[in-house]
């Protein structure tokens, strides 16, 4: 009997991201899933053009919309995914047949969820001296997830109904904290 290779692949993933934007009644939101030439905690910065020939590739349809990077739970669909002078600018529909996106679209609402984070393969990067980390020149963009703890801090929902502001602020040391906790989390997943 022949013996079957088995290849397995590694998806990484980034908590990081502009916030969404608004959210409509009917479960569209918008908001950015990555921002050019921005560090995160980890350090790595995503340049202009990283995105441009998976989304050729896969188009809007093509790249998943999850809850918190879960294959298991899809969510919804991305209508429009592109890059824009900012950043990975991205429009997505909930589906309310779907009963966690029913949950998201209320946490959405509150303020309680707000963030943005990309699921991907890098295909090139190079180190940043700067900030230590990686430039990431090309990726494979696999899916956008809404979750609850973005790599960048900054990343909040700028626009729903009824926003929220936070009443607490983290350190840095808190912060990088909360980031490693999400990438060990994270890389449960993928293993």
């Amino acid at each position: 009997m022949g013996q079957t290779e088995q290849k397995t692949f590694k998806q990484e993933v980034k908590f990081m991201s502009a916030p969404v934007a608004t959210i409509g009644v009917d479960g569209v939101f918008e908001g950015y899933g990555s921002l050019f030439g921005v560090a995160d905690l980890g350090g790595d910065i995503v340049v202009a053009g990283a995105f441009k020939d998976s989304l050729i590739k896969r188009g809007a349809l093509g790249v998943k919309l999850l809850w918190s990077h879960d294959p298991a739970q899809p969510i919804g669909t991305w209508q429009v995914i592109k890059e824009d002078s900012k950043g990975l600018y991205v429009r997505g529909q909930l589906d309310f047949a779907v009963a966690k996106a029913k949950e998201v679209y209320a946490l959405l609402k509150s303020g309680a969820v707000d963030g943005l984070s990309i699921g991907f393969k890098t295909q090139r990067s190079r180190k940043d001296m700067k900030s230590g980390g990686r430039r990431l020149e090309k990726v494979d963009l696999w899916e956008v997830s809404i979750v609850t703890f973005p790599m960048l801090p900054q990343a909040r929902v700028s626009a729903v109904k009824r926003a929220r502001t936070l009443s607490h602020s983290y350190t840095e040391s808190e912060t990088r904290a909360i980031a490693r906790a999400i990438r060990h989390a994270a890389a449960a997943f993928v293993n």
